[in-house]
């Protein structure tokens, strides 16, 4: 199936090519038709899953772009405001409809004026609530999306949305998307929508299957060097870590960028400006590197991303589904890469239960296998680099003094002790000590927390993982291009 085969208006059609969307996602599939037909509607999927697609084409294929608010879409969180803002903005732009972005922290007279040149609005709760209890603005959308709908619930925004719709007309289009179903949001829903169309994606269609998810286990100690590994041997082009607090997301940038990595942070406590400075220069490509909290990351959405690490496990499925979602965009293939304690292998377990996907154990590359891929990488760069006039005179004045052979070992050396890998050679635990570590931990569930950190903790830790155990790591080669291009 093909997004053509919706029938959507064809300026939203090449807006959806131009995005790089490919194969609609089983959301897309069910809820676009549903929305085109005018029913209202409640889905129940996971974030990552397309979701702003699924509400937005179909929503904007039916507008008029008249100089009204044709749309309107609630949301909780600023972050989620501004993605979901810009990627209706890019689906719409083609079609001259305009999107604006309501949130609190700024200034109401701007806003206003945005929202008067709009066709879609895209806010979070307080702030439209204030907008419209003032009088300040009026709305009559016939299209009202509720986005997140259970996190909304969980921030205590309830109350506020309930308000919202009393300003709202009753002839509307009302779309509502949740990953969870509590009793709150179906209470809701019965209140605000009217005979809806229920669609429901499963745990296991919600974890995109072009997602590779790849664990590491290794000691509390080791996170940061094998983080720090696993970036310069997979040189991902633009990825996400995880964090679980903002003290940790602070010090890993920090850490990293005394690396020669361009990293940045995002979490909680960073004023607004900011934060949208932050996720611009990201999306731009000024920085490779995204440090972020859960919180701080829900709704980001960058089509390129092409790693995401998990620092620490997530506290729960939902969080991981979350997690993972923000690579593997619009029809591309992503890595998800997650550390792991040996205390945290039931956890991981579960988590791959809970996904229905199969997360693979791999080991860490040692410093010596990172530095042969990068001496490939090396060699091709060299290879394709174009002689410049000044390296031509460079040259002719060392041969004053030394042979044409030594120069070139003497620049090759230069270049090599750039590109060296540091850190120690071995990190984390091998294959069989991972295996056997699995097995202890579903056979002894209650008694095992601190026997399974204890056996290996010694100097033959690796004992068993070398050669062969090295060899099987699901042949996983480096990524094209240099470490060198991403730390200038």
């Amino acid at each position: 199936m093909t997004f053509s085969d919706f029938n959507l208006k064809d300026t939203i059609l090449t807006a959806v090519t131009q995005a790089g969307f490919k194969e609609p996602s089983p959301v897309q599939k069910e809820a676009i038709p549903l929305v085109l037909e005018g029913h209202d509607m409640i889905a129940q999927a996971q974030t990552g899953t397309g979701k702003t697609a699924a509400f937005g084409l179909p929503m904007m294929s039916m507008m008029k772009a008249d100089g009204s608010v044709e749309g309107l879409v609630i949301v909780p969180t600023r972050e989620l405001a501004m993605q979901v803002s810009d990627e209706l903005y890019r689906f719409g732009k083609l079609s001259g409809l305009k999107t604006a972005t309501v949130y609190g922290g700024t200034a109401y007279g701007k806003q206003i004026e945005r929202i008067k040149q709009a066709s879609i609005v895209v806010a979070t709760p307080g702030r439209l609530q204030d907008l419209l209890m003032s009088g300040k603005i009026k709305l009559n959308p016939k299209f009202v999306v509720l986005d997140e709908a259970d996190e909304m619930l969980d921030m205590g925004f309830l109350d506020e949305i309930k308000n919202i719709f009393t300003f709202l007309p009753k002839e509307r289009q009302t779309l509502m998307f949740s990953a969870t179903m509590p009793k709150g949001i179906r209470r809701l829903a019965e209140e605000i929508l009217e005979n809806p169309k229920t669609v429901s994606i499963t745990k296991s269609e919600s974890t995109n299957s072009k997602i590779i998810q790849y664990y590491y286990v290794v000691q509390e100690r080791e996170r940061d060097d094998a983080l720090v590994r696993l970036i310069d041997y997979k040189n991902p082009d633009k990825c996400i870590i995880f964090c679980r607090m903002k003290k940790e997301v602070d010090r890993l940038v920090a850490h990293l960028t005394a690396q020669g990595f361009k990293v940045s942070g995002l979490h909680g406590d960073m004023e607004q400006k900011q934060r949208e400075v932050t996720i611009r220069a990201f999306k731009s490509g000024g920085i490779d590197i995204f440090v972020a909290t859960d919180v701080a990351a829900r709704g980001l959405d960058v089509n390129d991303v092409t790693h995401v690490f998990n620092y620490h496990i997530p506290f729960d499925s939902e969080s991981y589904v979350h997690r993972i979602g923000r690579t593997g965009r619009g029809g591309k293939s992503g890595e998800a890469i997650t550390l792991v304690s040996p205390n945290e292998l039931r956890t991981i377990k579960r988590i791959e239960k809970d996904v229905g996907a199969k997360l693979i154990t791999q080991v860490i590359p040692t410093r010596i296998e990172v530095q042969n891929s990068r001496q490939d990488e090396l060699i091709a760069k060299i290879a394709n680099t174009q002689i410049t006039d000044n390296a031509i005179e460079l040259v002719k004045t060392l041969q004053h003094d030394l042979d044409i052979v030594t120069i070139a070992h003497l620049l090759a050396s230069m270049i090599q002790n750039d590109n060296a890998v540091k850190g120690k050679d071995i990190i984390g635990l091998g294959l069989e000590e991972v295996e056997l570590l699995i097995e202890r931990a579903m056979q002894h569930r209650g008694n095992d927390r601190g026997r399974g950190r204890g056996n290996y903790r010694g100097g033959n830790r690796r004992r068993n993982s070398g050669g062969g155990n090295r060899n099987s790591r699901n042949g996983r080669n480096s990524r094209n291009g240099g470490r060198g291009s991403q730390r200038d």
